[in-house]
Order: C-alpha cells, then structure tokens, then sequence
C-alpha cells in the first residue's frame, strides 16, 4: 500500500518564484496555469476535448485513493493497478472473487493471466544479470507483463545474454527497442550552477530550522558547491537523490511554472501509472504528460538506478533535480531521459531518508 505523506510542500526555481501567488482554481489543488498546461497536454496526446480532458484531472485524485485502499486489503490476491484513460482505476486480480472485491470496492476489476509473484520472478531473474548500460527494467500493470526497454546504444555479449533471457521467460516478458541512450539530465548552462554544470532546483525542505533543497544525487555527487548554497550529500547510483544546503535565505513552498506564477504544493505522495503529471526545469519549463511505469530500474552509463517513475513528460538536458508533480501534489526528482520517456527518483523516498518536511 502506498504512504500519503501530507505536508506544506513544495519545489521551485529560484528568484522566479512570487510567494501566494493566487489564481481561480477550476481543477482542486490546480493552479490555472498548470491545469491549462495539462489539459492541453491531454488534448494533444489522446485526442480529447478540453472537457474530457479536465474531467480526468478533476477524477484522478479520488481514483488513486481508491487504488490505495483496495490494494492495501487485498494484498497478494492482487497484481497491480493503475488509473485508465478516463482516470478511473483499475485492479488487477486473478480469481472471479477477488474481481467482485474490487467491483464493490468502486474500481473496475481486470483478469490477468500473471501474478505479481510470478511477475517478480521474472524481473529478478533479469536482474540478476551484469548490468547493461542504455537498459530499463519495470512492470507494466496495463499489459500485465515486465518490459525491457533496449536503447540503441545499449551493446555488446552483456546485452545479448540480456536479450537471451528475457526471450525464455516468454509472455512474461516484453522487449521494448527505443533510439538514443539512457541519460542523466544535467548540462552545462546558467540556472543553479557549480563546477560548470548546471540543473534545476527540486524541493525545498526543512529539518531542525535549516533549510535544503531535495535534488538528483548525480548533481549532488558531481558538483559540491552550487550558487545556492553547498552539497551535503548524495545517493547515486542506485538511487538519485542528494541534498544541497540552501544559504539563500530565500526558500518558498511552491514550484515555478516559468511565467511569473507558481503552483503550491500542499502534499507529497508517490506517482501512479496512467496519473496526468507535470515537472517544471530550467531547459524546457513547464512541461506534462502520463505516468507510464513505476518502480523501473534505469540503467545509466554511471550505474543503476532503481524503483524509478517512467513518464512521458518532456525532459531535456539541463532539468535535472527539477520537479514531478500532479496539481498540487509533488512526486519526484527528475532524474534522466531516454527513448523519448523521462525517469523521476520518488520524492518521498528522499524524504523519509533524510528526515525532512517540505517548506
């Protein structure tokens, strides 16, 4: 079951920021910059009116409550979920029992031939392998099956031992061929800069009454000096989060979108396939898209990281550490690009690592 962390929140860019910035909500929780950004976004990539579009995001947010607790009390009797494409959710299971469970919890049930148990087997056993660089690893609830996602970069007697294994597991298994490599987002540029690098403010947070920005730990790891403030710790590989000390004085508890307003973030939770998203960074601003997979393992020239949000948001070079986020829930740390999807670090996991409360 997954934890709903509510605390006053938030991510932002900073000196771009106007603190309470307030503006008429049509969308709970939505600023109207961010639900017209999204809206549009789901207009485009699904060819729905704005209506339809807009009664998604207004549905999602009790959609994904409902999941929570319907997968909480059925447990293994369960093999994943996810929100579909009205954002409605949606429970896998694989008796008739445990499909009128569901029914009458308030989610569609859906048969599947695989179990999560089996499903788990399958990705253990891939994972079990050396490491190939340009890979991703993670479980598609909608087909039921763990995808494989192959860039071409990816190469070499690793690769084919990867490939070999993956085809004996059968339908299990998904292999996914995608253009380009998988990639760590940071660039070199201006916005919060170090060392020559350069990438984008996360979430800032609080303990004791100091001050930090949560970010991608392979900006932390890379760069220990920023104009913010200095590094003071990072998980990467592995994971992709680190800490910055912020020294600016100035730390306000909302994201940017790149237009003079900003979105307030009242909640931190972790991220659900088929959720409408959207991330702020400092190459592409304000940008947004679906959930695709959680729980992916990206496997990045520099090492693996794991239990990583996959979705189809725009990231470029230069957003790094730049914030996931659904209305006025934050979500994850941008962490990487490759095959045209993006890869966040779930923000919650950072936090309870660190013992922080966001600002």
């Amino acid at each position: 079951m997954r934890t709903r962390t509510t605390i006053a929140a938030a991510a932002l860019a900073l000196g771009v920021l106007a603190p309470g910035t307030a503006v008429a909500e049509q969308v709970h929780g939505y600023t109207a910059e961010v639900r017209q950004t999204a809206v549009s976004a789901i207009a485009a990539s699904e060819g729905l009116p704005a209506a339809a579009a807009t009664r998604i995001l207004r549905t999602q947010d009790g959609s994904i409550r409902t999941l929570e607790r319907i997968t909480g009390r059925l447990g293994a009797r369960q093999a994943g979920g996810y929100l579909d494409a009205a954002g409605r959710p949606v429970v896998n299971v694989r008796t008739s029992a445990a499909a009128e469970r569901v029914a009458a919890a308030g989610a569609e049930p859906r048969l599947v031939a695989h179990t999560s148990g089996e499903l788990a087997v399958a990705r253990r056993a891939l994972e079990a392998l050396p490491a190939v660089a340009h890979t991703a690893l993670g479980v598609d609830p909608r087909a039921n099956q763990v995808v494989l996602t192959v860039a071409d970069a990816a190469e070499g007697s690793r690769l084919l031992r990867l490939l070999d294994t993956a085809r004996t597991l059968g339908p299990l298994v998904r292999i996914e061929r995608v253009a380009g490599s998988m990639r760590q987002a940071v660039y070199n540029g201006d916005a919060i800069t170090g060392g020559g690098a350069r990438c984008s403010v996360g979430f800032n947070a609080n303990r004791d009454g100091t001050n930090y920005i949560v970010d991608a730990g392979h900006c932390t790891s890379a760069v220990s000096s920023w104009n913010v403030g200095p590094s003071v710790d990072a998980s990467f590989p592995g994971d992709d989060y680190g800490l910055i000390r912020n020294t600016t004085g100035h730390a306000p508890g909302a994201v940017t979108l790149w237009d003079g307003s900003a979105q307030r973030i009242s909640s931190a939770d972790d991220a659900v396939v088929g959720q409408r998203i959207c991330k702020s960074g400092s190459t592409t601003g304000l940008t947004c898209g679906t959930v695709q997979r959680i729980g992916v393992t990206v496997n990045y020239a520099e090492g693996a990281v794991r239990d990583l949000v996959q979705t189809s948001a725009t990231v470029r070079p230069g957003d790094s550490g730049g914030c996931l986020f659904a209305g006025s829930t934050g979500l994850g740390i941008t962490s990487g690009t490759g095959g045209g999807s993006s890869f966040f670090q779930p923000v919650t996991e950072a936090l309870r690592t660190y013992g922080l409360r966001l600002n």
